[in-house]
């Protein structure tokens, strides 16, 4: 199957574009912020400026979804790659050629324009693989593309700051012409060739005519919205899945954001630590979405999540205990390794299981609990963290993580839920 993967011309034109636009995205993801407290020195600043990209995403985002679903996923993802290129080409103009110019209401205003043009990028992103590669293709692609996305954010943040030390980065020297910040603005410059030459290659992608239903062209977008919402309701399955994972993200869909630097922070060795524990996750992942080629076949979908959703649980109460990075390390890469073999498992069954006109939203539904939830399940856990301790907190994630796992196995159909793995035809590229 992997070898017959990287013979399809449409997988390997779409992957070329993904590593090199995954690489860029990297290297802006650690630009924009360090350039921020380059500017200002100010840690509410940098907040101001994420949540400036956060929200919006989160907000036209379901908008997105119903949008790809009426121009296709490989029109939508063509016109976001041009918008991404145009600000952040702004940005590197900006840095190289006019470091006076940049001002902290135009990091406001651009980042505002990166969410919005993510906020549809997403949807047409995770949608696009169902359009342009075979069925029986789906699991190997998604392992694949995903594991590629993995290694990026394990080494395009090293090259990003490898990049910004070697170029330079003092904004302030160059905005008064005693120094340069080229680094920073060649990140950006990466980023922005990035998503040109990543639209060309998208360019050479040609989806399935068995993927091209027909449209509804007269239908308002608010109501191709509710109507994504309704038709995915009524699906049983579907419904079930999402609303325990909804459950989830408000549970424990924070923890790591909020409680990981601090226990790096108050048990171990500081940011090294936190590093270490970080990779270790990401490895950890990696391998996971690697083993996810091989398919489960005599356990349903359902049952193979709520299994997994308890590991993590049980595995996650003792992290806020942990005194040596080790312990940490060993935790993390098994909660990495079973949460990146369940996430090519949950991406492939909601490809298979929706139908095509419909995908782009409920990519969109999908993707919003977990971008949107999950960062309010931060705020909540940020404090409680003023009241309870990390092993407290922890342990009662964990326990709440297994508690829902196990409230879904006896109560809900989920445990019963199958792979969608039965083909359907589809011309081959």
């Amino acid at each position: 199957m992997h070898n017959t993967l990287w013979r399809d011309s449409n997988f390997r034109w779409l992957m070329g574009g993904a590593v090199l636009s995954g690489l860029g995205d990297q290297f802006t993801m650690i630009a924009l912020p360090w350039l921020v407290l380059k500017m200002t020195g100010s840690s509410l600043a940098l907040g101001l400026v994420i949540a400036t990209m956060s929200v919006p995403r989160a907000i036209f985002m379901l908008i997105g979804g119903a949008l790809v679903d009426r121009y296709s996923p490989k029109s939508v993802l063509m016109v976001t790659k041009f918008a991404n290129a145009l600000v952040i080409g702004t940005l590197a103009a900006l840095v190289l050629a006019m470091p006076a110019m940049l001002t902290l209401p135009l990091l406001y205003a651009l980042a505002l324009a990166l969410g919005l043009a993510q906020a549809f990028a997403s949807p047409a992103g995770t949608s696009i693989l169902p359009t342009v590669v075979a069925r029986e293709r789906l699991q190997a692609a998604n392992s694949t593309m995903m594991g590629v996305r993995q290694s990026l954010m394990l080494m395009g943040p090293l090259l990003g700051a490898l990049l910004m030390v070697l170029g330079g980065d003092d904004i302030h020297a160059a905005a008064n012409g005693g120094g340069n910040a080229n680094g920073i603005g060649y990140a950006f410059g990466f980023d922005c060739a990035s998503f040109l030459i990543s639209a060309w290659t998208l360019a050479k992608v040609h989806a399935l005519a068995a993927a091209n239903p027909a449209p509804v062209q007269n239908q308002g977008v608010l109501h191709a919205v509710v109507e994504g919402m309704r038709t995915l309701w009524q699906n049983v399955a579907v419904r079930t899945c999402f609303i325990y994972w909804s459950l989830v993200a408000v549970a424990v869909g924070g923890t790591m954001q909020v409680a990981l630097p601090l226990l790096a922070s108050r048990n171990l060795d500081g940011a090294a630590s936190l590093g270490i524990l970080m990779s270790a996750h990401g490895i950890g992942t990696l391998a996971g979405m690697a083993m996810s080629r091989t398919k489960m076949r005599t356990i349903p979908f359902g049952a193979t999540i709520l299994a997994i959703d308890a590991l993590v649980g049980l595995l996650m109460a003792p992290l806020g205990t942990i005194t040596a990075a080790w312990q940490g390390m060993a935790l993390l890469g098994a909660i990495g390794v079973l949460g990146g073999y369940m996430q090519v498992a949950i991406f492939t069954w909601i490809q298979q299981s929706v139908p095509p006109h419909m995908l782009g939203r409920a990519m969109s539904i999908f993707m919003c609990i977990f971008m949107g939830v999950a960062p309010l399940s931060g705020t909540v856990i940020g404090a409680l963290l003023q009241w309870i301790s990390l092993a407290q907190l922890f342990a009662g994630c964990g326990a709440l993580l297994l508690a829902l796992a196990t409230f879904a196995w006896m109560a809900t159909p989920m445990r019963h839920i199958e792979s969608a793995s039965a083909p359907r035809a589809v011309s081959q590229p």
